[in-house]
């Protein structure tokens, strides 16, 4: 981390303790790769350390970090273990958003800060197989009907990223009753609420997406926590760069790993390292200069929106963001594999897990051509 961007004590003590962690949650992070499991034991440091809260108002009971302290933390992290940093951020940037906008009663939001505080981790499951990404306002599949006085929930969501250590799924359904789309809070250990172990990708392999199958959960009525006015697409969230925060992470690990390679990496063919060469030179130059945008771009717009009289001017910059970084990324690996050349390929080389893990960036929301598409239509307002 450039100290430029570290400006108060707590986010230099939430560094600290992160980095008591580098070595052990490297170490898993190529476990859960190599294997395709998720690393429980770095989510369980993390709940042990308290990290879960780090989002959490003071006035809960929780450290009361910002958007900018939460891109800070969460880049760290990624550098150290892509899996850990992107499942923990979920769960970061939903306490975030739900506390911030108070979408919840005030008894249901002061129920979930205790249940935070001894250590739940929440993530919304909103994503299916027949609508694609929520965002784009696809109606779900997943239904809720009221009968006898409680809700009762069939329907399967996918994408449930961290399932396997989740204590609570934010889960939308369609209320026929409402002809609205609502969000109920499902504790793991509800009947007929079950995790399908189908996530089997070359991306993130650690993250345990796997689907939440619910066969007639029944709730009742404190358990609808969200009747959204609008798409939620449609709101202003930046507790969401946590996303791009996780694949800036990435980069900044595929650039040490290249510098420290082309600084020691000497063939016989040379009198020195690789470092020296022109080539190898523009490389580490052209990845410098895209770090240092991608940067910039992120603890700015961070900073702009925690500044509530600035937030107010933000409108496409949070998808700007994660569209800049999420691509720049995905060039930063790949020039620091084209340092590092063929042996960026072998399978105990982190620079290949880098660039299989920092793909799924694309996938994740908002997706580059909404966001092209959004800022065409502002310039086209902005000319009438």
């Amino acid at each position: 981390m450039n100290p430029l961007f570290v400006k108060t004590p707590a986010q230099q003590k939430w560094l600290d303790q992160l980095q008591r962690f580098e070595t052990v949650f490297k170490e898993r992070g190529v476990i859960a790769d190599e294997k395709a499991i998720f690393p429980k034991e770095n989510i369980n440091d993390l709940v042990k350390m308290g990290y879960p809260s780090i989002t959490l108002p003071k006035e809960y009971g929780g450290e009361g970090l910002k958007v900018y302290d939460m891109v800070m933390l969460q880049e760290t992290l990624a550098s150290f273990d892509s899996n850990t940093a992107l499942s923990i951020g979920w769960s970061l940037g939903v306490i975030g958003e739900i506390f911030e906008r108070k979408i919840w009663t005030e008894g249901n939001l002061q129920f979930f800060a205790k249940e935070i505080l001894n250590g739940a981790l929440v993530n919304r499951a909103a994503t299916e197989a027949q609508t694609g990404s929520p965002t784009r306002g696809g109606r779900p599949g997943t239904n809720a009907i009221k009968r006898d006085g409680e809700w009762v929930l069939n329907g399967r969501k996918i994408f449930t990223t961290m399932s396997p250590a989740l204590t609570h799924f934010l889960t939308s359904a369609w209320i026929e009753e409402k002809q609205k789309v609502g969000f109920f809070l499902l504790h793991k250990d509800l009947p007929g609420l079950s995790i399908e172990e189908t996530w089997d990708v070359i991306s993130m392999r650690g993250t345990g997406s796997h689907d939440l199958v619910l066969e007639n959960v029944m709730v009742d009525d404190s358990k609808l926590v969200e009747l959204p006015e609008f798409p939620r697409g449609s709101q202003l969230n930046g507790w969401l760069l946590h996303i791009p925060a996780c694949y800036l992470g990435i980069a900044q690990a595929a650039r040490d790993y290249a510098v420290d390679f082309s600084s020691h990496y000497t063939p016989n063919s040379l009198n020195g390292p690789i470092s020296q060469l022109p080539n190898v030179q523009q490389h580490l130059g052209e990845i410098e200069l895209e770090l240092m945008n991608a940067r910039h771009l992120i603890y700015s717009v961070a900073a702009a929106y925690d500044d509530e009289s600035q937030r107010k001017y933000l409108t496409n910059e949070l998808g700007v963001v994660k569209h800049v970084v999420t691509n720049s990324a995905i060039s930063i690996v790949d020039k620091a594999m084209r340092v590092v050349g063929a042996k960026s390929l072998q399978r105990n080389n982190p620079l290949q897990r880098y660039y299989r893990d920092v793909r799924a960036g694309l996938h994740n929301p908002p997706m580059d051509d909404m966001t092209i598409k959004k800022l065409a239509l502002a310039a086209i307002e902005q000319n009438k």
